[in-house]
């Protein structure tokens, strides 16, 4: 079976609903209404971190992580660092890797409510939530260099392969928070959106298979995929290189938690760091542990999330991330974020949404992490 296709999520009521965990719908006041549903919809997502590895007997005990999505190889990093015993060398006794999906719990409600320790977002999230709900949140890393929105379509209906392509062809964009990122594409690239006609769609992408719209938004590293695999030829036409190149995937934390569990975060970061350059150098293997271990029951298909696998590490790993190591942004990749955030809307300064600090001290107090 494939993977099945995304579903936005509820989340902070004040922001829009979206998929992957982009912008969604919730409300501050609901915070801790939002973190029991999602934990309790997450049941038994728990791993132990110790299976394959002692403690150090740092004793920083169980650490909660909310997935943006569900078990399938977008978190290899996370299976590496625990099957191999990673996070329980680090200290910790056992990691609930807390799967989201269509019906979870947006990161920052949960890191908000206490109920997960690290929250995997985007700044496309985090930044409103900072700025609108006056969140008390920070990034402290990246996992995509990348901005992993693009439009697909086919070679064998009506290929768009520019921006330019788009006019006069149908658009399918989801309603609700792709809408605010894909008016963003349009403004960043001056695109006249009167030119095209917007097609409100959901999140299959047979839509484009069957010619009812020319071009869908998507993630490069799934419905691509996904259509290739009906034997069609995708094109894509990536937002990383069209005007918005946000950072996704990130690691979101509450300052309180930076300012008192300092060494905790940097031991989490670090077995993070290990798992991923295992995921980066064995995509095969990551495609099998989200297969046969932690998404055995998405009925994941071991070709498909291989593929995934591959692609994904096309935005995990980028010439600055072999220089300085993974997670890592340049001051001028965190300079365009911040100004892709303002042509979506949200006004904010680098300091109010990035901590690099930490991973900082990782890197420099453990320089064999970066693998180049």
């Amino acid at each position: 079976m494939t993977e099945p296709v995304r579903r936005p999520r509820t989340a902070l009521p004040s922001l829009v609903g979206s998929r992957r965990s982009l912008l969604r719908a919730g409300g501050l006041g609901l915070l801790a209404a939002a973190g029991a549903t999602g934990l309790s919809a997450c049941g038994d997502d728990t791993s132990s971190a110790s299976s394959t590895g002692g403690g150090s007997g740092d004793g920083f005990g169980e650490i909660s992580v909310q997935l943006s999505w569900i078990k399938n190889i977008e978190f290899a990093g996370e299976y590496f660092a625990d099957s191999k015993g990673y996070f329980a060398s680090a200290g910790f006794s056992k990691v609930n890797l807390l799967a989201g999906g269509s019906a979870g719990t947006a990161a920052e409600a949960m890191v908000l409510s206490r109920r997960a320790q690290v929250g995997l977002s985007a700044p496309t999230l985090t930044a409103p939530a900072i700025v609108n709900e006056e969140a008390p949140l920070k990034i402290i890393g990246s996992t995509f260099q990348k901005n992993p929105f693009c439009l697909v379509s086919v070679e064998q209906k009506v290929p768009v392969r520019t921006l330019a392509d788009l006019a006069g062809k149908r658009i399918g964009i989801q309603t609700g928070g792709n809408e605010t990122i894909f008016d963003g594409f349009c403004t960043a690239n001056g695109v006249d959106k009167s030119s095209f006609t917007i097609v409100p769609v959901q999140y299959d992408p047979s839509v484009v298979e069957t010619g009812e719209v020319d071009a869908f938004m998507s993630y490069l590293t799934n419905e691509p995929i996904l259509l290739a695999g009906r034997g069609l030829t995708p094109v894509t036409l990536g937002f990383a290189d069209n005007g918005l190149p946000v950072v996704a995937e990130t690691f979101t934390v509450l300052q309180s938690t930076i300012d008192d569990s300092r060494d905790m975060l940097k031991a989490f970061l670090k077995a993070e760091v290990q798992g991923w350059n295992d995921a980066v150098a064995d995509p095969a293997g990551g495609a099998k542990l989200a297969v046969e271990v932690y998404g055995k029951d998405q009925d994941l298909d071991l070709e498909e999330q291989t593929k995934e696998a591959e692609a994904q590490n096309l935005l995990v790993v980028s010439d600055d991330t072999r220089a300085n190591g993974l997670f890592t942004m340049t001051d001028a990749l965190i300079e365009e974020n911040i100004q892709a955030l303002a042509v979506m809307g949200t006004d904010i300064t680098a300091e109010q949404l990035f901590d690099l600090s930490l991973l900082a001290e990782v890197y420099e107090e453990n320089p064999d992490l970066i693998t180049g």
